[in-house]
């Protein structure tokens, strides 16, 4: 059973951003500060390589207790055997992949439409990546910011996990915290760019597990 708990940062992974280091490095400095969820995020690599960097990912964060979730690639997810898979708009649809994915295998999906993300919800969504919510530069794609009121209308027209995303930083998470009833955060450049990802990890958790 999926918690809030579990939930309460995601940190998605980039390899442009995390240079010089590899995501592996900065990863291990999430799990170890309690970044209780991954979600590997490769754009620019193959299938193959994807892959090998999640059976890295798989073991780290399975020694710490967190989540991995693999973006877009539902495949890849299997074969590193990850908790879940983080799908958009553009990829198989959620009830697809429902039907063929194994007993407790997690799906999000990304909305930041309250009717789509019900909808989402009846087709077998665990949890919901709700965005753009601030300003982003990680995600080009990401769309118009809809704000604090737009994800806490997301957060009240379903009844899994909302996670806020798209330009998330310390002051964001505290907001987020505060201002809606969201699971969580995820977060790219935050983590992923920072010099010590433990100390920005630590400080992104720490509103929700006060509010807890």
């Amino acid at each position: 059973m999926l918690t809030s708990a579990q939930l309460r940062l995601i940190v998605i992974t980039d390899v442009r951003l995390a240079a010089p280091r590899s995501i592996v490095d900065v990863v291990q400095a999430a799990v170890d500060a309690g970044a209780p969820a991954i979600q590997l995020r490769a754009k620019e690599t193959t299938a193959r390589e994807t892959a090998e960097i999640g059976r890295e990912l798989r073991t780290i964060t399975a020694e710490a207790g967190a989540l991995l979730f693999v973006n877009d690639r539902f495949d890849v997810s299997l074969v590193v055997e990850a908790d879940g898979v983080h799908i958009g708009p553009d990829d198989v649809p959620v009830s697809e992949l429902r039907r063929i994915s194994p007993p407790g295998f997690l799906i999000g999906s990304s909305t930041d439409d309250a009717v789509e993300a019900q909808r989402l919800v009846s087709d077998g969504a665990d949890y919901i990546g709700c965005g753009t919510v601030y300003p982003t530069s990680t995600k080009p794609d990401a769309g118009e910011t809809i704000g604090i009121t737009g994800l806490q209308t997301v957060v009240e027209a379903v009844e899994v996990p909302v996670i806020g995303i798209g330009g998330v930083d310390v002051n964001g998470a505290q907001e987020i915290a505060v201002e809606t009833t969201a699971a969580g955060i995820a977060v790219i450049g935050a983590v992923m760019q920072a010099r010590d990802p433990g100390i920005v990890v630590r400080d992104l958790l720490r509103p929700f597990i006060h509010r807890d």
